[in-house]
């Protein structure tokens, strides 16, 4: 069943593979509050539509970087894509707001993604080669989560915004078909059982170079799921912006993500993994606390806050590739595992900062409370960076 493509994928099917896991989370979320009135919940609720699909995504990355080590990376992305098609076409139908939520929960297969294009890269390329294609991979991605909240708020404003999920279905079975005919398996050493798999995460979690690619990847997408928890709320109460308007300023984190990964894919052969995770913290904590000390000064507008976040994108872009390629390259042998565990704790803390940012903002105070805790995750991130530069190989 799963022997029609035997030869590497192409770059285009990576790039797909990659930019489905983050469109499902972010195309919708103009929306958040249309879909409040329509099934009349409060806000705090739909936002268990990130937020638990965010913890539902930390598990399954689990289970799935094993899965991929145990079986190959081919089958175990095909069944997810094969999911996340028939959840988007539950969520589309949903009569109320937990059979909504249920499938959203199944959407979140679709991290497989994610996740196993990194173990895909890895197994085809040492670790600063590896690091440079996913800057490239991540740069060419960047392209439909950035178009993705506009798209949304397009679709949501001139059909409703259960067309957002037909639409998610209809990629879902776009992304399927690629993977089928091009996607052949990386993974030449599979493991003799699941459960040795399982009995290697102790090796990982022995690592300290490891957990500190770890923590700078939790920092620098956790300040992104912040945001897009905050935005929405805080565009549409504090500035009174549309959800369109609401769309293109969530997509300018994303445009700093395209040229961050520009200059990772032009400068990671030349310096350390550690050197490029620095200096994209560097930018972010710039860049963030710019704007919080423009807020304070009593100059709140949509261009301060969605300006100063596109530091945040240049930030990620720097500091994510390398980060990825050098926790896989910590045990090359289980570069399945790192990438699923490393995903795990990554989406972990994007669900908690997801729902925390969600429940302690306001309608007086959230763009300063949401600048401020963008502020001290990314300046977090910056020590854990500065600690892999120190103890890298």
């Amino acid at each position: 069943m799963f022997s029609s493509a035997s030869t590497p994928p192409r770059f285009i099917t990576l790039v797909f593979l990659t930019a489905i896991s983050v469109l499902s989370l972010n195309m919708f979320l103009p929306s958040l509050s249309n879909i409040a009135r329509e099934f009349e919940v409060e806000y705090w609720i739909v936002n268990l539509s990130i937020a638990g699909y965010l913890a539902i995504s930390a598990v399954l990355q689990i289970i799935m970087g094993p899965l991929s080590d145990r079986w190959g990376r081919r089958p175990i992305l095909l069944a997810a894509m094969a999911i996340f098609a028939v959840a988007s076409v539950g969520c589309w139908l949903s009569a109320n707001i937990w059979m909504f939520l249920g499938f959203r929960m199944l959407q979140s297969a679709v991290i497989a993604g994610m996740a196993l294009s990194r173990a895909v890269i890895r197994d085809m390329a040492p670790p600063k080669e590896a690091a440079r294609m996913m800057g490239y991979v991540a740069m060419v991605m960047a392209l439909a989560p950035m178009l993705g909240p506009v798209v949304g708020g397009l679709i949501d404003q001139a059909f409703g915004w259960r067309v957002t999920f037909f639409v998610f279905a209809a990629l879902g079975v776009l992304v399927f078909v690629m993977a089928w005919v091009d996607l052949g398996e990386t993974n030449q050493n599979t493991s003799e059982t699941f459960l040795q798999q399982f009995q290697t995460y102790p090796e990982l979690f022995g690592s300290g170079l490891f957990w500190g690619h770890v923590i700078c990847q939790s920092c620098s997408v956790g300040a992104f799921y912040a945001f897009l928890a905050g935005a929405p709320l805080i565009g549409e109460v504090a500035f009174g912006l549309s959800p369109v308007q609401v769309g293109i300023g969530m997509g300018a984190i994303t445009g700093g993500f395209v040229i961050g990964n520009y200059f990772t894919g032009r400068y990671a052969l030349t310096y350390s993994l550690g050197s490029m995770m620095v200096a994209g913290r560097i930018v972010a904590v710039l860049g963030v606390g710019a704007g919080l000390i423009v807020m304070m000064f009593g100059y709140l507008h949509p261009v301060v806050l969605f300006g100063s976040v596109v530091f945040i994108g240049v930030g990620n872009g720097l500091t994510l590739p390398a980060s990825n390629s050098g926790a896989m390259s910590v045990k090359p042998e289980l570069a399945g595992s790192a990438s699923g565990l490393s995903g795990a704790a990554v989406v972990a803390a994007g669900a908690i900062l997801t729902f925390g940012t969600g429940a302690v903002l306001n309608e007086t105070s959230g763009a300063y409370v949401l600048m401020a805790i963008l502020m001290a995750v990314n300046v977090l991130g910056l020590i854990s960076a500065m600690y892999v530069r120190a103890v890298e190989p």
